[in-house]
């Protein structure tokens, strides 16, 4: 029997799959249909989830582990923020650290156990990069501009401005008065079909500033649709508050995202040549259910017999989160 871990990071949901504990990892197309059975609420476990997060042995010394990202939908994501924090959580307990890197599709980036956020609420803060703002490495095409930071697009929404930044993943930030769920939803689903502007999709966030140093973050993800949180999301949306709205930025602080699921933070070190910012993410790591099953099942997606336990954890998380709303 093979043990697979139902996580989340902010309610931004995931199964974690450690291959190396595999007789026989597991081919690309079996991980595919793996993940868009397991995640799918109706044919999945648990509701389903937002991806499957893969770890692997690393190629690299200086690694502990890789982290391969499956969405919801079978294909494959360059880095999940908020996955890997879960993944560092992981790693962290198998190997007993608490500091060390970690391989994803792009980049080898830091992570490191943080203080918990609130009682039996263990977080991790990663490193997010890199970034670009460079239409090739998002990809997009809009008029002749060779990048969007702050610019009208009417095309997408009348009054409204946008900012394109992959941190790797392509990212499309507007910072509004107000989230309005029909206008990120409408243009989620048009940048993530057949378009001219972002013809491999884009995830989309609104994000409206509360306050110094305090933003909400709604995104509308490529591949997945609406989530309770993305982690590069916020990142990038915490890169451009800072770039944009220097008046609201405190860089000595953290800054506090809140999100449909909870609340994370982010730091910002901005630098006057933006791609060589660094941006941390700094969140819950939680660990909601452990799952046993065949290696065989795994092999064919097939999910009828497992053996599931809940860990507790939620439990801490919904208080922290009631906390956030006092």
């Amino acid at each position: 029997m093979v043990q697979i871990l139902k996580v989340h990071g902010s309610e931004n949901q995931f199964f974690i799959l450690d291959q190396t504990k595999l007789k026989q990892q597991l081919s690309d197309d079996e991980l595919k249909q793996l993940a868009i059975k397991i995640c799918s609420p109706k044919t999945g476990l648990l509701h389903g989830s937002d991806g499957l997060l893969v770890v692997n042995d690393s190629k690299y010394d200086d690694c502990l582990g890789q982290m391969r990202v499956i969405n919801a939908d079978g294909s494959e994501a360059k880095m999940c923020g908020n996955g890997l924090r879960t993944v560092s959580r992981y790693l962290s307990e198998k190997f007993d650290k608490t500091e060390f890197k970690v391989e994803t599709f792009e980049n080898n980036l830091s992570v490191k156990k943080s203080q918990d956020l609130a009682e039996g609420l263990p977080a991790f803060s990663v490193e997010i990069s890199p970034i670009s703002f460079a239409k090739m490495d998002l990809p997009f095409s809009y008029k002749d501009k060779s990048q969007l930071i702050d610019d009208e697009v009417p095309e997408f929404i009348n009054g409204q401005t946008f900012t394109a930044i992959a941190v790797p993943n392509p990212h499309l930030i507007s910072f509004v008065n107000e989230v309005k769920e029909d206008d990120l939803g409408k243009l989620g689903k048009l940048l993530n079909g057949p378009n001219e502007y972002f013809p491999e999709g884009v995830n989309v966030s609104f994000a409206k500033i509360l306050d110094n140093n305090k933003l909400f973050v709604q995104t509308y993800e490529r591949g997945v649709g609406f989530t309770n949180a993305c982690g590069t999301g916020m990142s990038a949306t915490s890169l451009a508050f800072a770039m944009i709205h220097g008046d609201k930025f405190d860089h000595t602080k953290d800054i506090e995202v809140f999100n449909p699921g909870g609340m994370v933070k982010t730091n910002i070190q901005l630098n006057a040549v933006p791609e060589k910012s660094q941006i941390r993410l700094i969140g819950n790591a939680t660990f909601t259910h452990t799952i046993e099953i065949s290696e065989n099942d795994l092999h064919v997606a097939k999910l009828s017999k497992v053996d599931v336990q809940i860990t507790g954890e939620e439990d801490h998380y919904q208080a922290f989160v009631k906390s956030l709303n006092k």
